[in-house]
């Protein structure tokens, strides 16, 4: 009895190791080959009123770096990406630039061992927006000041008269070019001593 017993377990050990080895001999099944979504940080439609600093997902196996696509997009439609991705193993953060209050939506994209292109994607609420800045209104440029008119030209300059020569002053009676008044007056001193003698005479007579 005993014997039998023994051979019994005997046999199963070996069918079971038979049964494990044909088991690892077998390639792995397309859900073993898969890597797999786990989490998120915001979770999936979480709604939040503070901006994170990045966004973290989890997978069940290590992500290729060199592959991995991840993108961030706002409800504005605008990237939320705030730089280059960080990697840690099965996870992943990717630096967040929040904008606008509304839904954010991160979506991945990753292949698998088996060569199968996984896709999924992550949505959650931002409550509170960034503060906009405000957008800083054109200076209006200078306008250029208008050219000075040209000076209206006064009436034609005159002519600069010549100043009026000198008008020489009156020469004296004695040096006007008449000799012979002088010539008259003396005949007429000559007459007169002439006259006087002449009557001293008579009176002496």
């Amino acid at each position: 009895m005993g014997g039998r017993v023994v051979r019994v377990a005997r046999a199963s050990l070996a069918v079971l190791g038979a049964v494990l080895g044909v088991t690892l001999l077998l390639p792995a099944s397309p859900a073993a080959a898969h890597n797999s979504f786990t989490g998120s940080n915001p979770r999936d439609g979480a709604r939040v009123a503070k901006a994170p600093e990045s966004v973290e997902l989890r997978f069940l196996a290590k992500l290729p770096e060199n592959t991995m696509k991840i993108t961030i997009t706002g409800p504005d439609e605008a990237s939320a990406v705030g730089g280059k991705p960080e990697f840690a193993g099965s996870r992943v953060r990717v630096p967040f630039t929040p904008g606008p209050a509304g839904e954010y939506t991160v979506a991945y994209e990753l292949p698998s061992a088996d060569g199968h292109l996984m896709k999924g994607k992550v949505t959650f609420t931002l409550t509170t927006g960034a503060p906009v800045e405000p957008t800083a209104e054109p200076t209006p440029s200078a306008e250029p000041s208008p050219s000075p008119e040209p000076a209206v030209p006064s009436a034609e300059p005159s002519t600069a008269q010549p100043a009026a020569s000198p008008v020489p002053a009156a020469e004296s009676s004695t040096d006007d070019g008449r000799p012979w008044l002088w010539g008259l007056g003396g005949l007429a001193l000559v007459g007169a001593l002439a006259a006087g003698l002449l009557l001293r005479r008579r009176a002496t007579r």
